[in-house]
């Protein structure tokens, strides 16, 4: 006979700590962004430059995808207390994030096709002025990834201030929406510089083909980096947490309280609710009458980071 029971919390807002600097960092980074994409694709289209072509074109899908990035802050912060989200907003940000991943894959096959295209049929370029917005453009990524470093600092910093040394330290507990934002402005600083490279071979040493073969290149950068942020991103939205180190935690604590195999776990399920918040879902079978699912929650309680409980008793009959 079975004496189920099960508790839970009511909505906590502590689940949905924003990231105001990078909320600003990511609105400021999309306006400057926004600018040079339309300096870069018009010199590109003007010079005949299929790098600096391609890197204006996989600026505009940087634009496009800081600005969700900036939306996702303040859609989540707009909806924060709202409770028909069950476990907070946490979750627009890393829906931007994947997201911006999926438009780094658009523009991976923009570059792919224009490049094979210009090898295929070679085009006269303006190497000095191409080469010009080229650095420019490079100057533009500096200054943007300096303004989300100094967001993704203090955002890191504020998770040291309130997780456990080894969860604030886990990649997962980072900002993916902050992220994403500055693998897109890194993606475009690789562009730049290898569009650099490309435009300068081409006016020193005549390598005309170096332009779209360093478009390749970024190409297949971007793709690597658009894949990692696709996997981070997923493996939150779908709830694949656990291979994460709290779920043998939770394991470790109920097996500490059970004497020669008197309670046993039946059912366990662990998912990310915040950047480093998690709700449990527990059932557990045991010969103690006395246990309830207040005392499992007290037990519990020692990990900070599951904010979230369900636990469910059932006794042997």
């Amino acid at each position: 006979m079975s004496d189920p029971e099960t508790a839970g919390r009511e909505h906590d807002h502590r689940f949905d700590r924003g990231n105001p600097a990078g909320e600003r960092g990511t609105r400021a980074v999309a306006w400057l962004t926004a600018a040079m994409m339309v300096v870069e694709i018009a010199a590109g289209w003007s010079f005949n430059s299929m790098a600096l072509l391609a890197d204006g074109f996989h600026m505009s899908s940087h634009a496009l995808a800081i600005g969700l990035s900036a939306f996702a802050y303040a859609a989540a912060r707009r909806f924060a207390a709202d409770t028909r989200f069950a476990f907070g907003t946490w979750k627009i940000e890393v829906l931007a994030g994947f997201a911006s991943a999926v438009l780094l894959l658009v523009v991976v096959a923009l570059m792919v096709v224009g490049s094979v295209e210009r090898l295929v049929s070679p085009q006269p370029i303006h190497y000095q002025e191409a080469m010009l917005v080229a650095v420019l453009g490079l100057i533009v990524n500096v200054v943007s990834a300096l303004v989300l470093g100094h967001a993704h600092h203090d955002d890191h910093h504020h998770a040291h201030g309130h997780d456990h040394d080894h969860d604030s330290a886990h990649p997962h507990h980072r900002d993916l929406n902050l992220r994403s934002a500055y693998v897109h402005v890194l993606a475009d600083a690789a562009t730049s510089v290898l569009a650099i490279a490309a435009l300068g071979g081409g006016w020193l040493f005549g390598w005309s083909w170096l332009d779209p073969a360093m478009g390749l290149a970024g190409a297949l950068l971007v793709a690597v980096w658009a894949r990692n942020l696709l996997k981070d991103t997923s493996a939150v939205l779908l709830d694949r947490e656990m291979d994460h180190p709290v779920v043998q935690e939770i394991r470790e604590v109920v097996e500490s309280r059970s004497a020669a195999g008197s309670l046993r776990i039946a059912d366990l399920h662990v998912w990310r609710v915040g950047r480093g918040s998690y709700a449990c879902a527990l059932c557990l079978v045991t010969d103690d009458q006395s246990l309830t699912p207040d005392a499992v929650r007290q037990w519990l309680s020692v990990h900070e980071e599951i904010v979230h409980t369900t636990i469910e008793v059932n006794r042997r009959s």
